[in-house]
């Protein structure tokens, strides 16, 4: 005899609590994205809700910091610092595995510059100096 009777009822139930569990976590991370000012953005993905693990790439430890508790009270999200990005950006964590999984920490501080966020100062500068001559 069994240690569960009805085994397959069981599963069926858990399946439930757990389509249940999801779709409470999906309206958290939709508060939480609100919140934060990511959804009225046009540069953010309407399809994030989708995606297995969202990466929340933020521009300095100290929004970090800020956010760093949702990260326990929400499931699905994680944090990245790129000190080269201006703003908040989302990413699909299985792109940024696909990007920067064989690669050394020195390369992937150099393409944290031009990806995942990141701005090259550089640019910034040249930008800024061009407007004044002009």
């Amino acid at each position: 005899m069994s240690t569960i009777e009805n085994e397959t009822l069981l599963r069926k139930e858990l399946a439930v609590i757990d389509t249940k569990i999801n779709k409470l976590n999906d309206e958290k991370i939709k508060l939480f994205f609100n919140a934060i000012g990511l959804t009225s953005r046009e540069d953010v993905p309407k399809d994030y809700l989708q995606w297995e693990t969202i990466l929340i790439i933020v521009p300095n430890r100290q929004v970090s910091h800020e956010l760093k508790s949702y990260k326990y009270s929400i499931s699905r999200i994680t944090f990245a610092t790129n000190i080269y990005a201006k703003e908040i950006h989302i990413y699909d964590l299985n792109d940024w595995k696909k990007a920067f999984g064989n690669k050394t920490h020195l390369q992937i501080k150099s393409a944290l510059k031009n990806s995942f966020g990141g701005v090259q100062k550089v640019q910034e500068e040249y930008i800024k100096t061009s407007q004044k001559n002009s």
